[in-house]
This record gives structure tokens, sequence and C-alpha cells, in this order.
């Protein structure tokens, strides 16, 4: 069973960006590169339990959830079309909902815990001092839809797909900490059309094998995959309707302040069939790391270094990585090790 994790008080995501990593989680972050290069891949693997503590439970919660659950009901109140879900989608919002509430009640007993009596079922989230009965399937039991519902008390965004025609469709989702990308603009859209930006990957027919993959992915088999990027200060939330705040903000690096404000920005990508919906649900749970922090780890500055010098051009610029590349070599170069 993971640790129970102890919650840091509510740190900020906008703003002073207050958002910091303690020794503890610089030590349990996420770093997803196993080499010196890196070219896009399918790179997915079981989701299963290991001793690596992000792995250690079906979902993930760390020192940061009073922090993030804030940042999505700050998210949510100024723009509730971060949540949307198709209407033949509910019973996958159940699902869902069944899903999360009996993961996090078995992984983090001490936070979590899920009673049933039948369909009559009793959820409490000590963390956050709430308690629900409600009567599961029936939407009037709860005061929002199932997915918002669990989904505002989790980290993480979480999309559901529909599986029909021998495709996937993004049908629904919860969406507050983005990387550039829209559930209003991908909303509806088949697999290939809302990965359609992503560079080289078509041409090595990645998303080909992936959804041959996904249309045939057991229930009882979830699987999980790490993807990367950088971004300037601490920020969740980076959806394109909010880059008249963001976007200016990653002109002001510059060599003193950069290992304060550029991050690395990784995302646990998790993938679960759900019953008896049918449906998919797609976890993508951030995880953030200053440069300075990442710094502490001279191993992981090192291999950083190798990875940014080698990335293909056309990665740089789909990962905005392009305008601060120069700068972040120099950094990470002056505190990579040499071993």
């Amino acid at each position: 069973m993971p640790a129970s994790p102890v919650f840091n008080a509510p740190q900020s995501f906008r703003g002073d960006y207050s958002f910091r990593n303690s020794a503890a989680a610089i030590a349990r972050f996420p770093f997803p590169f196993t080499s010196d290069a890196f070219m896009y891949s399918m790179n997915l693997q079981p989701h299963i339990r290991t001793t690596t503590p992000v792995f250690e439970a079906a979902f993930d919660i760390d020192e940061h959830y009073l922090s993030e659950h804030a940042e999505r009901a700050s998210t949510l109140e100024a723009d509730p079309s971060r949540c949307q879900l198709h209407p033949a989608m509910k019973n996958a919002a159940w699902d869902t909902l069944a899903l999360l509430m009996e993961r996090l009640a078995a992984d983090y007993p001490a936070h979590f815990s899920l009673a049933k009596q039948g369909a009559a079922w009793r959820w409490e989230n000590r963390a956050l001092a709430l308690t629900q009965n409600f009567t599961f399937g029936d939407c009037a039991t709860l005061p929002c839809n199932p997915l918002e519902y669990i989904t505002r008390q989790t980290q993480g965004d979480f999309i559901l797909l529909g599986q029909r025609d021998n495709n996937l469709f993004l049908d629904g989702g919860m969406l507050t900490s983005p990387a550039d990308w829209s559930l209003t603009e991908k909303f509806g859209m088949s697999f290939h059309e809302f990965h359609a930006p992503v560079p080289l990957a078509h041409e090595l027919r990645v998303f080909d094998r992936a959804l041959t993959f996904l249309r045939r992915l057991p229930a009882d088999k979830p699987m999980r995959r790490l993807n990367w990027g950088l971004t300037v200060n601490p920020r969740l939330d980076l959806a394109p309707e909010t880059k008249t705040i963001w976007g200016p903000e990653k002109a002001a690096l510059t060599p003193a302040t950069i290992g304060h404000k550029l991050c690395l920005r990784v995302e646990l990508q998790t993938l679960h069939r759900l019953t008896p919906s049918a449906a998919i649900l797609f976890g993508i749970r951030t995880y953030l790391l200053r440069f300075e922090e990442l710094a502490t780890r001279p191993d992981w500055a090192r291999r950083l270094h190798a990875v940014l010098a080698t990335l293909h051009p056309d990665l740089l610029r789909y990962k905005a990585i392009a305008p601060y590349h120069r700068l972040a070599l120099d950094y990470l170069a002056s505190r990579g090790s040499t071993s």
C-alpha cells in the first residue's frame, strides 16, 4: 500500500507562483528519461504497482493535493466549460466515479473511504472534510454530474474516450491543467484528429499503432506512459483560453531567473478500460519541477542537457522549447554531473 501523504498548506500555480517541492517530492518525481536521446513513441507499459512511488497507487496522490484541489476549483469557477460530458457518456461518468472512489479508498484509507449497500453509497473525503451519501446511478443525489464530482477531488485531468466505428472519440473530460490544448476545441474529435498537431509521430505511424492497441485494451489491464515538456513558471493551466495570461511570461526568462522559473513538466498518462460502459478513461497527472530543484540531482541535469541538445527541431518547436533552448542548455551544463 502507498505511504499516506502529508498534504502541504495550499500553494499557488498562478500569481506569485508559491508552488515548490519538498525534498521528498523531488525524490519521488517521475523523471522521464532513461537515455540521452528522445524520440516520440507510443511508450506504453502495463500500469502495475511497483516500488517507484508514483506507481504505487492506481491514481497518485501527493503533498500537493490541497493546492491542486484549490487550483481546479478556481479554474472551474472562471470557466465551467473545462468539464464537459456528452449525454451518451452518462454511464461512463458513473464508471469513472466508481473506479476513482474504489481505488482512492483502497490505496489511501487514511484520507478516503467508501461504503456500499446496493445502490446506496457513502463517500468520505477526510482531506476535504467532505461526506456524501448518494444513490449510484442517480445524478440528482450528487451536487453535480458524477464525472465532475469525483474529478474535483483528484489530482490530474481525466478524458473520456468513447469507442465506436472502430475508432475512439473525445466524448468528455475534466481538463483544468492542459499543456496548450482545449477541451472545447477537441470535444467530439476522433483519435487521429485530436492528435493531429504532434509532429513526426504520424510519419512513424505511432498513432495508428496506438489506436489499434487501445481498441483492444482489456478492462483488467490498464496501461501508462510518461510525456514531458518544459514550461515557464509552475503553472498547471496552460489552456489556449488563458494564453494571454501565461504566454507573455515566456519572454521573461534570463540567465539569472531560469533556475527558478523554468520547469520540467511531466505527465503520467494512464489508460483504464471502464466497465460496464467499455469507454476508456485517460488520466493525465501532471508533475512540475523547477530547474533549481532538478539541479539538486546533477545526474538528471546532465541527462536532460543531453536530451535537449539532441532533440529534433520539430519537437523543439512543438514543445515550445525553441525560444529558451540555449538558456536551458547553458543552465543545465553548469549543473550536470560529469560522471
